[in-house]
C-alpha cells in the first residue's frame, strides 16, 4: 500500500516510459510532416484538442473513482478481518472451559495461518509458504489437497470448535458465537476473492488510451505553428499528466496483485499475528513489517 511518502521520480517514469516514448515519437513525426508537407495537412483549431482534453478528463475522473472504490473496498475488507481476529481470540478465551489453553492456542494459530494463506492466495502466490510455523503436520496434510487452502483452514477450525462443543468444553451459545465469527471470515474472504476475480473492463482502458493518443496528435497539429523545440516539450508535459493519471487508476483497480499499490496484506497479517500472540501471552512476538520505501507490503 502506498504511504504518505512520495514515490520516486524513477518509479513514475518507469510506469509511463512506453507512453512517454510513443508521445515523443508522435510529436516529432507530426512536426516533421507539418514541415515537409506544409499546406497539405489541414489546420486543426485549438478548440478540438481542448474538447478532447475535457472529455478525457471526465473519463479519467470516472476511472479513478471506480478504481479507488475497488482499492478502498479491499482495504476495508482486511480492516474487518483485523477486528474480527481480535474478537475471535477473546471469544475463544472467554467461552471455552478452563484447561483448554492448548486448544485455544491451536485454533488461534490456525487462524494466523489463515490470514497469511489468504493474503498469499489473493496475490497468486503459494498459500502454503511458512504455514508450518503455525499449524501441525496433520493440518498441513489435510489442507494440501484443497484448491482453496484458506477455506480448508476455516473448515479445520469449524470442526475443531464442533468437537470442543461435543466434548462439553463449551455450550451451544459459545459455539454459535464462534461460528458467527468464522462465517464473517468466510464472507470477508469471498468479498476479497470477488474483487480479485472481477476484472475492470479492458475495452474502457483501451479506448481511453487511444483517445489520449488522438488528443496528442490533434494537439500537436494545432501547435504546428510553434517551433519544434518548444512544441515537443510542451506536448510531452501536457500528455504525460493524462498518462500518469491513467496509469494510477490502472494500478489502483487491482488491490491484490503484489504491487506497491496493493492492500498491505502481509503487514496486516503480521499485525494480527502480533495481537493474537500478545493476547495468548506468547514469548516470541514478531516485529511489525517495515515499509519498503514509499509503500508497505
Amino acid at each position: 500500500m502506498l504511504l504518505t511518502k512520495l514515490p520516486s521520480l524513477l518509479y513514475v517514469l518507469n510506469k509511463t516510459k512506453v507512453e512517454f516514448v510513443y508521445s515523443f515519437i508522435l510529436a516529432l513525426l507530426i512536426s516533421y510532416l507539418s514541415y515537409k508537407f506544409n499546406g497539405y495537412i489541414p489546420e486543426i483549431p485549438i478548440a478540438i484538442p481542448t474538447f478532447l482534453g475535457t472529455a478525457i478528463s471526465i473519463l479519467l475522473s470516472f476511472k479513478l473513482s471506480q478504481s479507488y472504490d475497488r482499492w478502498w473496498e479491499g482495504r476495508k475488507i482486511w480492516g474487518s478481518i483485523v477486528n474480527e481476529s481480535r474478537s475471535f481470540t477473546l471469544l475463544l478465551q472467554s467461552l471455552l472451559a478452563p484447561g483448554n489453553d492448548s486448544a485455544v492456542k491451536q485454533i488461534a494459530f490456525r487462524h494466523i495461518a489463515w490470514c497469511f494463506s489468504l493474503g498469499r492466495s489473493l496475490r497468486s502466490l503459494d498459500p502454503l509458504t511458512n504455514l508450518e510455523k503455525y499449524i501441525s503436520e496433520d493440518d498441513m496434510k489435510a489442507i494440501t489437497p484443497h484448491s482453496n487452502k484458506p477455506l480448508a483452514l476455516l473448515q479445520l477450525n469449524t470442526l475443531h470448535i464442533a468437537q470442543l462443543k461435543n466434548n462439553e468444553q463449551m455450550d451451544v451459545f459459545g459455539q454459535i458465537q464462534l461460528n458467527n465469527v468464522l462465517i464473517n471470515f468466510s464472507n470477508a474472504m469471498g468479498m476479497a476473492e470477488r474483487i480479485k476475480n472481477t476484472v475492470f473492463p479492458v475495452t474502457y482502458r483501451v479506448f481511453l488510451h487511444l483517445m489520449i493518443y488522438v488528443f496528442v496528435i490533434t494537439l500537436s497539429i494545432s501547435l504546428g505553428a510553434n517551433k519544434p523545440m518548444f512544441e515537443v516539450p510542451l506536448l510531452l508535459l501536457i500528455s504525460s499528466g493524462f498518462f500518469v493519471l491513467e496509469k494510477t487508476a490502472t494500478l489502483l483497480q487491482d488491490p491484490f496483485e503484489n504491487k506497491p499499490t496493493d492492500t498491505p496484506v502481509t503487514s496486516i497479517a503480521t499485525t494480527i499475528e502480533i495481537n493474537i500472540k500478545q493476547l495468548l501471552k506468547e514469548g516470541e512476538i514478531p516485529k511489525p513489517v517495515e515499509p519498503t520505501g514509499f509503500y508497505s507490503l
